[in-house]
């Protein structure tokens, strides 16, 4: 689903003395270290056990793209999450696609829906079990998500204040973090994911492309929004090494992984 960063470049991200809670962000990149580590040390300050920081770089939903992510959760989970589809349905980034406001969350925001009370499930193992999103918007119009997740599977009325009180920070850590990540985008680097095989449903996507179809048409077939569609596109083209849709056709055709 996503293409990993190794952030390290704070340039136009801060004038000024940093912010103490981001120190150890700023005082990695100026050695020129990755962020990751930097990131963790904060997260586990601000009492959270791991993070994602998830870019998409289309700026409208009929443009494509490529995904990004930054993250100190187990990568098998990023593969299976991938594997699975489950952005289709995740609450989490529904939420941070349309809105600004901070989203604390536990295993209650699956409802009563039985592939999301799975995709709990399945975070829950490698230790997602609650935590806060935020959603962030970049330049140009990017979309963005900063996750932080502790293991715990219900948040109580106490743990909720804490996190609340700290949003201000989070905020903070969000902003200047997203800023730093985007920097490492436009340097260019090449998509990690490139060369995993692509999951049924982007098959599937990448199949109705080929018959002509759009986005809308997609989405109407397969039951999904088009801006889930858009996503997978987005991941088909990271991991062919396309450079659009129509080059993602003809590659899949060329390699025998749809019919044309």
């Amino acid at each position: 689903m996503l293409v990993r960063r190794q952030a390290a470049d704070t340039r136009s991200v801060l004038d000024g003395p940093a912010p103490p809670i981001l120190e150890p962000l700023f005082a990695a990149a100026k050695r020129g270290l990755s962020l990751e580590a930097a990131a963790q040390a904060i997260v586990q300050e601000l009492g959270f056990g791991s993070f994602i920081l998830a870019v998409t770089t289309f700026p409208r939903l009929h443009n494509d793209g490529q995904f990004y992510f930054c993250t100190s959760v187990p990568l098998e989970w990023v593969a299976e999450y991938d594997r699975r589809s489950y952005i289709e349905i995740d609450p989490r980034t529904i939420h941070c696609w349309s809105k600004l406001t901070p989203l604390i969350w536990d295993r209650r925001i699956a409802g009563s829906d039985p592939r999301r009370m799975e995709l709990f499930e399945r975070a829950a193992f490698y230790g997602v079990g609650s935590g806060v999103c935020i959603g962030l918007r970049g330049d140009p119009h990017s979309h963005a998500m900063l996750g932080l997740n502790a293991p715990a599977r219900d948040v109580d009325a106490a743990c909720a204040a804490s996190w609340a009180a700290a949003l201000g920070d989070i905020m903070l850590l969000a902003v200047h973090f997203h800023a730093a990540f985007l920097r490492s985008i436009v340097d260019g680097l090449e998509p990690r994911q490139k060369g995993l095989p692509l999951s049924n449903r982007e098959l599937e996507c990448l199949f109705l492309c080929s018959r002509g179809q759009t986005n809308m048409d997609i989405a109407k077939k397969l039951s999904l929004s088009e801006r889930t569609v858009q996503f997978h596109f987005c991941n088909v083209l990271s991991k062919l090494g396309a450079a659009n849709r129509h080059e993602a056709v003809a590659l899949a055709v060329a390699r025998g992984l749809i019919d044309r």
